[in-house]
């Protein structure tokens, strides 16, 4: 539900804003309150995790939800749609960290792969699946249904989890103080960040607004890091001090700004130049989430064997070479490579997502858990609106660049695609070098030969001693 919301909306704005009579910059806070929130609300599930624990933690997080859904689709307003959006967020904010926190410390090592895996579907299919179902019910029974949808399913969840997560209801630490002065400095950091990346696109990087916010953010995140020393922090910063966790971290972000702008493109490439319709488009994305559905489990116990590193980097790859199909996409084009490349793209994700989570969390200890959870979602949604804000300058740069060159719109239009899908096919390449270091398990023939080359001195003493390790 909370993954799905991320995405539905978007497609159902220009109704909303006919129907509120609204302009587009009144219209664009529906999605900006929900981002800004979910944000916000992240960071404080560790401190809510030590003092209700996981059970009620996560229960009442769905029942928010789920009411936040009910007043969106009540709203007569833009005013009540807005806050009815910020309370959706607030309890889909801590959704994705807790459940997968929950799941980490659940299942050991060796399953946690593939609980991940399973977990993954619905966090990476609802972006996905977010514009087939948005544009397909609001065309048919209006924008209100893209929140009634929530409430079958939340009260389902809520069933469910009071039924099969009480397990969860162990001591709690009652005297747990709430870090004010940290969530303060977070808190502003978070609102003034989303105010300067949305300036990039109205004003540009050199711009007085882009460079204070710049200075502002730097500033708050600065006091926030000092903050975490104390006892009891709002989040255990302490993780950054591992280097897988770091190595993860890093494919993370860059995954996440690469794949967000990238994905800002595909409506314009779908509906803009090739000039498919709102529920077209939709369908043609379905090849993505329809493959993730099948494979994220298999990656999921493909990292449980070990095979993180070379599974990662494969993915890295087939989602970047899925980015250059799309920029080879123009008027004429057959279909069915529209359809491979969704395809394609969905296979590397699902190899990238669950083997980089698995590494991330098995980097760290159990009390870092859900630190470690509210971290990788704030990588996540802070490096999906650079992402989006960065491509939409970069996108309007080419753009006016062959305009000024007397093309017409539409070549000029596809030219700008083109090179954005290229630009984003680099970036995600990039993770790929920060991934050589994840851990991979070596199979007996890989230990044989290392062990000969040891024999002859071309290893070095660590690597000897892990290799001697493995063998026994």
């Amino acid at each position: 539900m909370a993954a799905i919301d991320s995405s539905i909306v978007n497609v159902s704005l220009p109704v909303m804003r006919h129907d509120f009579d609204v302009d587009l910059n009144q219209i664009e806070w529906v999605v900006t309150a929900y981002m800004i929130s979910f944000s916000l609300f992240i960071p404080l599930t560790n401190w809510l995790k030590r003092r209700f624990g996981y059970y009620y933690l996560f229960l009442g997080s769905v029942i928010l939800f789920t009411i936040g859904s009910l007043l969106c689709s009540l709203s007569t307003g833009l005013e009540l749609l807005v806050a009815s959006r910020v309370i959706q967020a607030i309890g889909g904010g801590s959704l994705s960290p807790t459940s997968l926190a929950i799941l980490s410390e659940t299942y050991p090592k060796n399953e946690r792969g593939s609980a991940i895996g399973w977990w993954g579907m619905g966090n990476v299919m609802g972006p996905a699946l977010g514009p087939t179902l948005g544009g397909t019910l609001t065309h048919y029974l209006g924008w209100e249904s893209i929140f009634y949808i929530n409430i079958p399913i939340g009260l389902l969840t809520i069933a469910f989890a009071m039924r099969n997560l009480r397990f969860l209801k162990k001591e709690i630490d009652r005297k747990s103080k709430f870090d004010v002065g940290g969530f303060a400095y977070f808190s502003i950091f978070i609102i003034v960040l989303q105010h300067t990346i949305s300036s990039i696109s109205r004003q540009g990087f050199l711009s007085l607004s882009f460079l204070l916010g710049l200075i502002i953010t730097v500033l708050m995140l600065r006091l926030f890091v000092r903050s975490a020393r104390k006892p009891q922090p709002l989040l255990d910063l302490s993780v950054f001090k591992i280097a897988q966790f770091n190595v993860a971290a890093t494919i993370t972000m860059i995954r996440s700004l690469a794949l967000y702008g990238g994905m800002f493109f595909l409506p314009f490439l779908l509906q803009g130049l090739l000039g498919y319709s709102e529920i077209e488009s939709g369908l043609l994305m379905l090849p993505n989430a329809l493959i993730m559905l099948v494979t994220r489990p298999i990656s999921g116990k493909l990292a449980d064997k070990g095979m993180i590193r070379n599974i990662s980097i494969t993915g890295i790859v087939l989602v970047s070479f899925s980015f250059f199909l799309f920029s080879r996409i123009d008027i004429g084009t057959s279909i069915w490579l529209i359809l491979f490349t969704m395809a394609l793209r969905g296979l590397g994700m699902s190899l990238l997502v669950a083997p980089v989570s698995t590494a991330l969390l098995n980097a760290v200890t159990s009390a870092q858990t859900q630190t470690a959870t509210a971290l990788n979602s704030l990588f996540l949604q802070i490096g999906g609106s650079i992402g989006i804000a960065i491509s939409a300058v970069i996108h309007t740069f080419i753009y006016d660049h062959y305009l000024a060159k007397q093309l017409t719109d539409q070549v000029a239009e596809h030219y700008a695609l083109r090179n954005s899908f290229l630009i984003t096919a680099v970036i995600i390449l990039l993770a790929a070098i920060p991934a050589r270091k994840l851990p991979q398990r070596l199979n007996l023939t890989q230990i044989l030969r290392r062990r000969i080359r040891m024999k002859r001195g071309h290893v070095s003493a660590e690597e000897s001693a892990h290799i001697s390790t493995k063998i026994d």
